[in-house]
């Protein structure tokens, strides 16, 4: 072969092995490309489950936020009803003790209450003998009142009196000043009745006999006032 003919298969050879590289360059950057692209997904997707996953533990908290702050509000509101039923119950209780409180300011309805009081609670005693404690101011009433009180006695149970001391020592506590006096020691009227050792005591007081039937129709009160409870 002359020169020429070698120079021309050195350029083919040449061109061959360019183009064969060019090819193999190519299928690399694809291939390179296409796992770029493959590591990128699977990067971009593991980010995505990530945000998934932080976004779910977000909205959970905020979820059992709300719960928490639902419960508060639904306690606090519970909390202000049954505030607002025992303040209307216990304004019923005052309006009930300022009537007490004017009942044993009329002289003639208090005497006969206090008659029937005292003769209660020497019925309750059981004693043969009685000492009677009153407030101070209702001293000389309950002197008037103590022999009509053992006669009648005698003829509502049919058995004899006892004998009845009256306690011009000791007092029961004065009446309130007023009905929203909660403060100080008071008493809105009525006796309190012990043996003569003082052993046993029958307090029947008009405060006692208010605080008995408040605690025995408790119940029916707050029927009336708020309805029947709805059991779940």
């Amino acid at each position: 072969m002359n020169e020429m003919e070698v120079e021309r298969q050195i350029d083919q050879m040449v061109s061959f092995i360019k183009q064969e590289a060019e090819e193999k360059a190519n299928e690399i950057a694809v291939s390179a490309e296409e796992d770029f692209n493959i590591e990128k997904l699977q990067l971009l997707e593991s980010e995505k489950a990530k945000i998934r996953k932080e976004y779910e533990r977000r909205e959970g908290q905020i979820e059992v936020k709300k719960k928490i702050e639902f419960s508060k509000q639904l306690n606090e509101s519970r909390i202000k009803v049954l505030q607002a039923k025992e303040s209307s119950v216990h304004g019923l209780v005052k309006e009930a003790h300022s009537h007490l409180l004017s009942l044993s300011g009329n002289k003639k309805q208090y005497k006969s209450l206090l008659t029937d009081l005292t003769i209660q609670a020497l019925y309750k005693l059981g004693e043969p003998k009685a000492v009677v404690k009153v407030r101070k101011e209702d001293l000389s009433l309950i002197k008037e009142v103590v022999e009509p009180a053992r006669t009648k006695f005698n003829e509502v149970y049919g058995q004899p009196a006892p004998e009845v001391t009256v306690d011009e020592k000791k007092f029961l506590p004065p009446a309130p000043k007023s009905a929203d006096d909660e403060e100080s020691e008071s008493c809105t009227g009525g006796v309190v009745v012990s043996s003569a050792n003082g052993l046993i005591v029958c307090s029947n007081t008009l405060d006692e006999r208010l605080r008995i039937a408040y605690t025995q129709t408790l119940p029916d009160i707050r029927t009336s006032l708020f309805g029947a409870v709805q059991r779940a």
